[in-house]
């Protein structure tokens, strides 16, 4: 839960307790990300005469939107190294794009997701966790040319004038009818419009980006092997549950990964000379040994079927057979196979309100209020209660820590005796973390190693600490198909603590 201390709950919150939305797990596929703030421009030749240095267009709501996004993606994520890369990379792709004169502000984010994205003037976003996937620097340049292309069609601003067009066309309708049915109409085809809109977006910046980074030399495939390593990536988050999060909306503005991979690949065709062929993987693996991966600890991380809050001292488990994931909002729980689910949060609530009124208070529909019930949960006040929807049973704790109050909220698609016992005994397992605990806190981070004989990718998967299915994520990390082998003094990215 990145930024966990100082989210609270919103008017807006209210109403998604009911739902199951409110719990699920999303994954975006293939969104656009950030990088550690710096300047890059196109080079002059040292024969030109002197240009103007590109500059990034700033306008009081990018500059909004960019302080939404670190507050969102954990802030600037600070590594010369690879600032230095991206900086070398970013360079050679302006210079051999048609629009050389486009300057970029590229800022690397301390998120373990993997996502990347643009704003209007050229300011650019990738994650260290979209970093710590990629293989090659022809891989990060497929996304940094593709986000750059996003600049380039402007794409940004079509999207903001889209929707300012959408949001005018939802107030014409409710003010001029009553009829629900058509007033969910319109929205649809409003949803849909917005959606292949953007599809078609992405898929344009694909192109445009392959073409790029092909022009600057690199490999023209690295689009393609890094959307396969993302589509391997959301497989592994996916499977935590037995509904595949990437399907909770179809109207996703994003096309399939599949559908991109083939297309990027056809692309790439058109672009293949032994001039086009650089991937650059050995320097780019030097400059991203030790970077971190996944969750920061100073923000809250997930280890297991623990979640530990380092900053904020404290700690809880869920039972077997769940996986927590921590997300920007919460700390979200999947039980096997889906029937249950759990989301961990934090609240405002009053000094002098009690735990029962607030649960009363009417931020979640359909409490029972004759549930409510005062209890002290290892030496912290605490209060429960119940609530049904259409589909789904809910038992919702509150536990007072501090000055903050945090808020278990379990939902069961049936009331049953297991269900009502893994609510219980997560609660009970909220505690105060040791002394040691906060100071044996400390990040994930990747380390690449150089095969030695003997070493198989099974060997070199039990080497992986604080993961979940090792194996698939040390082959999904590497580049490796399902049947790929290593070989003697290939160089490799593990998971170590």
């Amino acid at each position: 839960m990145d930024g966990f201390a100082g989210r609270r709950e919103t008017a807006r919150g209210r109403r998604l307790w009911a739902a199951l939305a409110a719990l699920c797990l999303v994954v975006s596929l293939a969104g656009c990300g950030e990088m550690g703030r710096f300047e890059v421009a196109a080079p002059s030749t040292p024969a030109a005469p002197a240009k103007p240095k590109p500059v990034v267009t700033n306008t009081p709501a990018t500059e909004r939107e960019h302080e939404r996004i670190l507050a969102t993606y954990g802030g600037v994520y600070d590594d010369p190294q690879l600032e230095a890369l991206i900086t070398k990379t970013v360079d050679r792709l302006v210079a051999a794009s048609e629009h050389p004169d486009q300057g970029y502000k590229v800022t690397i984010l301390n998120s373990g997701a993997v996502n990347a994205f643009a704003l209007p003037g050229g300011q650019l976003y990738v994650t260290r966790g979209l970093i710590a996937l990629a293989n090659d620097t022809s891989e990060l340049s497929s996304v940094l040319s593709h986000e750059m292309a996003h600049v380039i069609a402007k794409h940004a601003a079509m999207r903001e004038d889209q929707a300012r067009q959408a949001a005018m066309m939802t107030r014409v309708v409710n003010d001029m009818s009553n009829d629900p049915d058509l007033t969910a109409l319109a929205l649809a085809k409003t949803k849909l419009t917005l959606a292949t809109f953007s599809r078609n977006q992405e898929l344009e910046a694909d192109a445009m980006g392959v073409a790029i980074s092909a022009r600057a030399h690199f490999d023209p495939y690295g689009a393609a092997r890094f959307l396969t390593a993302m589509e391997h990536n959301a497989d592994l988050k996916a499977a935590r549950a037995s509904f595949d999060p990437r399907a909770q909306d179809f109207l996703s503005s994003h096309p399939a990964t599949p559908e991109r991979i083939a297309k990027a690949e056809d692309i790439a065709k058109r672009y293949t000379s032994p001039e086009n062929d650089e991937r650059d993987h050995e320097a780019y693996l030097s400059a991203i040994d030790n970077i971190v991966y996944g969750e920061d600890p100073s923000e809250g991380f997930v280890r297991g079927r623990r979640f530990l809050h380092p900053k904020l001292g404290f700690t809880f488990q869920v039972p077997d057979n769940f996986t927590l994931d921590n997300t920007a909002q919460a700390v979200i729980g999947v039980r096997d196979g889906g029937t249950q689910a759990m989301r961990f949060d934090v609240v405002r609530v009053p000094a002098e309100q009690s735990l029962g009124e607030y649960l009363n208070s009417g931020w979640m529909e359909n409490v029972d209020k004759t549930s409510t019930e005062d209890l002290t949960i290892n030496g912290f006040p605490a209060a429960s209660a119940t609530a049904a929807g259409d589909q789904w049973h809910f038992k919702i704790y509150v536990l007072r820590f501090g000055a903050d109050v945090y808020r278990f909220i379990f939902a069961a698609k049936q009331k049953t005796t297991e269900s009502e016992r893994n609510a219980r005994e997560t609660v009970n397992s909220f505690r105060r973390l040791t002394l040691e605990e906060i100071q044996a806190a400390r990040p994930l981070r990747i380390k690449v190693i150089t095969v030695q004989p003997g070493d198989t990718v099974e060997s070199l998967s039990h080497r992986m600490a604080g993961v979940d299915h090792p194996m698939e994520r040390f082959r999904m990390l590497n580049g490796l198909g399902a049947h790929a082998e290593i070989k003697v003094r290939d160089r490799v990215k593990i998971v170590v603590d």
